[in-house]
């Protein structure tokens, strides 16, 4: 049976809730996909200055993301665009209700947020904290998201289209009531960038970038070109996200490039389109398939962090793990591609092992932790507590002693499990912050290496996995598991009855 924890580390409550209107529901599961369930809440509270469970609390926002220094806050609103009347009144109405409130709401947020980030609450009550740490004020990243539900519907029945919104970086204040319907620009020039989603654009992007990582990065980039000296107009948030996903930067990042220098740039329909279409885009879908795996690893091992039902445990509270757990949500979706191919790969080669199956992956980029895989064989003739127990020493064990053959890692991530394909499945996680590095601790992983044999043959590769897998004739290059292999989630299921049957993308 799993080990409970104690009763101050027990996060069942810390599980996030599901929000209350159907729009509200369907962001919160939006946000789940992209960036899984530690880190995305609907319906944060704050205590309004009263005791704990005295009187209810205000809601600061629909829902709230927090990764590392990013505060990412949506306000959801979905307010019914009149049909009847004139267009330019019933833009003004709708666009007042939906988007300029909302960011009202979004920079009341922000400003609690940053005043008083330890007064936050999961409940209306206030008595569950918040369970992660916030960013400290000062370092604090805030994107500010309003999803604005309807004016898709109107915009597709009056313009046709895809009924996203387009966007206008000259419009600013006021100047939406008296501009051209369905346009958007910066709702306040004073009080921070604000990104609006509509029913088109929300899946959409939401959807593509579908990791912390990629959705943080894509937001900060497209707030400095719209909020620059330029005049940017597109006909839609799919128009820019085309753009953006085609070029690169001189650092190797998606960025918005624009070669030459113009006053004026105009992104009219069909980018998006061509980007679905490309072959390009068709092999990236087919072979990032195998890395939600990745993404159901890490919520895996979050579930039963938050719900207090890890097999081992350190008594230590989730804020304090959610570090551990950061490491593997911070990779961006092409990296977790290849991360959990390698781990298909060794959990292959375990099936016909007599004991067990590991390898180390270095990372891309500094920052990044190393990463030890190892699948384990278990015995028939031992108790699940010894077999875990085991494992979870040998996994300690590769851990060790791959800081000593890789003297330059300072963060290591161990993932372990049962080799083969058996009846039940579990997961260890581990880790070890190595930046500081003793001659004590060396000798001893030497030791073990030393009495175990771990790591002595070490078969060095180096691989390069491309976001867009195409060969040199422009064909999609697969680089997914065989349909019949097991699945690297762990599940025991053959990939093509798990994630080979998932469709991910747009």
């Amino acid at each position: 049976m799993p080990e409970k924890v104690p009763p101050d580390f027990a996060d069942a409550a810390a599980i996030p809730a599901e929000g209350v209107t159907e729009s509200e529901r369907y962001l919160a599961k939006l946000c789940r996909h992209s960036f899984l369930s530690l880190w995305s809440y609907p319906g944060v509270f704050r205590d309004q200055g009263r005791p704990a469970g005295k009187g209810d609390g205000k809601e600061v926002c629909d829902l709230l993301v927090v990764f590392e220094n990013h505060v990412i806050i949506f306000s959801d609103k979905d307010c019914k665009f009149g049909d009847g009347g004139d267009l330019e009144v019933e833009w003004a109405r709708w666009f007042k209700k939906a988007v300029r409130n909302s960011a009202q709401q979004v920079w009341g947020a922000e400003r609690w947020i940053r005043q008083f980030p330890n007064r936050l609450f999961l409940d209306r009550r206030c008595t569950i904290p918040f369970p992660i740490n916030l960013p400290n004020p000062n370092k604090a990243i805030f994107h500010r998201v309003v999803v604005a539900h309807d004016a898709s519907r109107a915009c597709k029945e009056r313009l046709g289209g895809s009924g996203s919104l387009m966007l206008d970086s000259s419009l600013a204040g006021d100047s939406h009531f008296s501009h051209m319907p369905f346009t958007i620009g910066q709702i306040d020039i004073d009080k921070g960038y604000v990104h609006v989603f509509d029913d088109t654009t929300l899946k959409i992007v939401m959807s593509t970038l579908d990791t912390i990582s990629d959705f943080t990065a894509y937001l900060t980039k497209k707030e400095r070109f719209l909020t620059g000296d330029r005049v940017v107009w597109a006909a839609g948030e799919e128009e820019l996200l085309a753009i953006y996903l085609r070029k690169l930067n001189d650092s190797g990042e998606h960025d918005f490039v624009i070669d030459g220098n113009y006053d004026v740039l105009s992104f009219q329909e069909g980018f998006w389109e061509a980007f679905l279409r490309s072959p390009e885009r068709q092999a990236q879908i087919e072979s990032d398939r195998v890395s939600y795996s990745w993404d159901k690893l890490i919520e895996k091992f979050a579930f039963h962090a938050m719900s207090g039902t890890q097999y081992f445990t350190s008594g230590r509270p989730l804020r304090e793990q959610e570090v551990m757990f950061r490491f593997l949500a911070r990779e961006p979706r092409t990296r977790r591609r290849m991360l959990a191919t390698s781990l298909h790969e060794v959990l292959e080669r375990s099936i016909d092992t007599k004991t067990w199956s590991a390898r180390v992956m270095q990372p891309l980029n500094s920052g990044f932790p190393h990463y030890v895989f190892l699948f384990l064989k278990r015995r028939p003739e031992l108790t699940d507590e010894d077999y875990r127990g085991i494992r979870k020493n040998l996994l300690s064990d590769y851990c060790h002693v791959a800081k000593l053959k890789f003297p330059e890692a300072t963060d290591i991530i161990g993932i372990a499990s049962e080799a083969g394909l058996p009846s039940r499945r579990s997961e260890d996680l581990m880790y070890l912050d190595v930046s500081s590095w003793s001659p004590a601790q060396a000798a001893r992983a030497k030791e073990i290496q030393n009495r175990f044999g771990l790591l002595r043959r070490v078969k060095s590769g180096a691989a390069r996995e491309h976001e867009y897998p195409v060969d040199h004739r422009g064909k999609p290059r697969r680089v997914t598991p065989s349909r019949n292999s097991p699945c690297p989630c762990g599940s025991g299921k053959k990939f093509k009855r798990c994630h080979g049957a998932d469709v991910s993308g747009s």
